[in-house]
């Protein structure tokens, strides 16, 4: 980072800070509005920040309006921000008589040895770690804006109270802003969850619950189309296809580690209260597949013959999310995922790696994924308060030692992220952000030597000794929910032509045009384009608006000269007239398109 840069919101150290000041400015001119909110917490995000606040009254626009003006008036006071500590009891008490318990639970929550430090602008004192801007002048009257609000939980736990959460953006000019605020707008056009129901690929329904969609035969389609490509793709690279079943008793996830380390992500199948009663059966939906496939391997004795063994499979997971992570298709409680384990020798590690990254890069190219996404080295964090991690210090620097080698010589450009490994081993995150900038792990491929040893895994290596292999967790397209999600935002709907639930759609322009329609849509279906006719008595024009309304590929317009002819007029959804063409010639030109997963129509 260059020395000009280094208060530019280039630097995301300061664009950070700018925003963490700006929620600061924020909280003040809600306490000084409305004296009776409550503090909880406010820290700068990925695009802005927000704040919590417990209020006896629900914010409206109107009331985000107000506070805006209030800070603009801040900013325009030019409030130093000054830092400084108090001992543990003296801050209790301080936040206490401020009428504050959200910030007196945190204070109680930090560590013996923590600094407790605190920010204040004016007559306006926060419990901070910093750091902040030097004034509230730093902040551009005119260039920032609260985006919404919405209800969440305190620290996240759907049992305490539902506060309220105000979000907010800023930059250095307004002209960035009205850029940004711009293509927020673009956003909620392609933003899977208004467009995919619009389009009907999806819907959810109250009394089946958060988190559990109901796929519509379009958005079904697409989901089986994706599925049966990465299958055969797998089965072309050596994987063989199980089928696990989709609960076991926890007595399989006691050995996995996932009893110990997930269960409360888990859905249990009895009394949660008698989850560490022996005497009484407890079952639980899978959350994951590999303790399943293992017993694949585990069939009947190894030699180093059968290594690698690529195991692949189409599988349903639940994950019992919270409540408020749930977002249309991309966070959701049941969904399918295109998993596979690897069984392998360590010496054939780094080649089977390199083998996954390549299968999920080609499938996210494929699909147009792959060029907005970034890759994150996913590591332990031996301090790690929560005991989050199985296995050694010394077998986890093992583990990441080998990833790190294996990245560096596949030139894999990729960010470290420290506490994001799984609890058995150090993973690849290719990350995706959808159209508001959310980042999620689209695919993964973890590194493991703990888990075989735990299931007794092992196999005769070339000298006769019995070995414990090494195994790679991965995926290749991830979670087909959230891809279709991604797919619908990356594309606006309008799905490349070989995943597109209707491909073409036929146009009659009179009813003595039906029979022709009926006779081309057979032979078009026959040769696997996926067709329908449109025969409803309705004017053309109404049902070419009504076809690129739903983002279909082609229209085949028939008329009277057409069927003298014995040809087609062809037009596309982007609204291009391609003219008369041959039935032959056309259905020649998808065919082409779509077995070559051709993207660029």
């Amino acid at each position: 980072m260059s020395e000009e840069n280094l208060y530019t919101f280039e630097n995301e150290a300061y664009r950070k800070t700018y925003w963490h000041t700006c929620s600061h400015v924020m909280a003040q001119a809600v306490k000084r509005l409305y004296p009776q909110a409550k503090l909880a917490i406010g820290p700068s995000i990925d695009n802005g920040w927000y704040y919590d606040f417990d209020c006896d009254f629900s914010f409206t626009q109107e009331h985000l309006d107000a506070i805006e003006a209030e800070m603009k008036k801040i900013c325009k006071e030019r409030l130093q921000l000054v830092r400084s500590e108090k001992p543990r009891e003296e801050a209790i008490a301080y936040m206490d008589s401020l009428g504050e318990p959200y910030k007196v639970e945190l204070i109680n929550d930090l560590p013996a040895d923590a600094v407790i430090s605190f920010y204040t602008q004016g007559e306006f004192t926060d419990l901070c770690a910093g750091p902040h801007l030097d004034s509230t002048g730093r902040i551009k009257a005119n260039a920032f804006k609260l985006t919404q609000c919405c209800g969440a939980y305190w620290r996240g736990d759907s049992k305490r109270k539902m506060l309220q959460r105000i979000y907010g953006v800023a930059f250095p000019k307004k002209e960035e802003l009205d850029a940004y605020l711009l293509q927020q707008e673009e956003a909620r056009k392609r933003d899977h969850n208004k467009l995919g129901r619009e389009l009907e690929y999806f819907t959810t329904v109250d009394v089946i619950g958060q988190g559990l969609p109901i796929l519509l035969p379009k958005g079904a389609r697409v989901i089986q189309l994706l599925q049966r490509w990465i299958e055969d793709e797998e089965q072309k690279r050596g994987y063989l296809l199980t089928k696990t079943p989709l609960m076991a008793k926890r007595d399989l996830y006691r050995i996995s580690g996932h009893w110990d380390h997930y269960r409360d992500g888990m859905f249990l199948l009895g009394n949660r209260d008698d989850a560490d009663d022996d005497t009484k059966e407890m079952y639980a939906l899978r959350p994951m597949t590999c303790p399943f496939q293992y017993q694949v391997f585990l069939n009947r004795a190894r030699s180093y013959r059968d290594l690698p063994m690529r195991l692949g499979e189409t599988s349903t997971l639940f994950r019992n999310e919270d409540s408020g992570e749930m977002h249309g298709l991309i966070r959701v409680r049941q969904f399918t995922i295109s998993e596979g384990h690897l069984v392998l020798r360590p010496e054939q590690l780094e080649e089977e790696f390199k083998g996954c990254l390549e299968l999920a890069k080609y499938a996210l190219d494929t699909v147009g994924m792959l060029e907005n996404c970034t890759f994150r080295f996913s590591q332990w964090d031996p301090a790690n308060p929560n005991n989050k991690y199985e296995g050694t210090p010394e077998q986890w620097e093992l583990a990441q030692a080998t990833m790190k080698t294996i990245l560096d010589d596949l030139k894999v450009d990729y960010t470290v992220g420290v506490d994001e490994a799984a609890f058995y081993g150090p993973k690849l995150d290719i990350q995706y952000k959808n159209v508001y900038g959310k980042e999620d792990t689209i695919v993964t491929i973890q590194v493991d030597m703990l888990l075989a040893e735990r299931f007794g895994m092992e196999y005769t290596d070339v000298d006769g000794q019995k070995k414990i292999p090494y195994i790679i967790h991965r995926t290749s397209l991830g979670c087909y929910e959230r891809t279709l999600a991604y797919l619908i935002e990356r594309f606006a709907g309008a799905l490349p032509l070989w995943m597109m639930p209707t491909q073409v759609r036929i146009l009659p322009i009179t009813d003595r045009a039906h029979d022709y329609a009926k006779d081309l849509e057979g032979k078009l279906s026959a040769a696997g384009i996926r067709t329908e006719s449109d025969l409803r008595s309705e004017k053309l024009g109404y049902k070419i608006r009504e076809a690129q309304l739903q983002k279909i590929p082609y229209m085949l317009v028939i008329g009277d000269r057409d069927m003298e002819n014995g040809t087609v007029s062809v037009r596309t959804r982007g609204g291009v007239d391609l003219g008369a063409m041959l039935p032959d010639e056309f259905m020649a030109k998808c065919l082409t398109e779509i077995a070559t997963k051709d993207r660029s129509f």
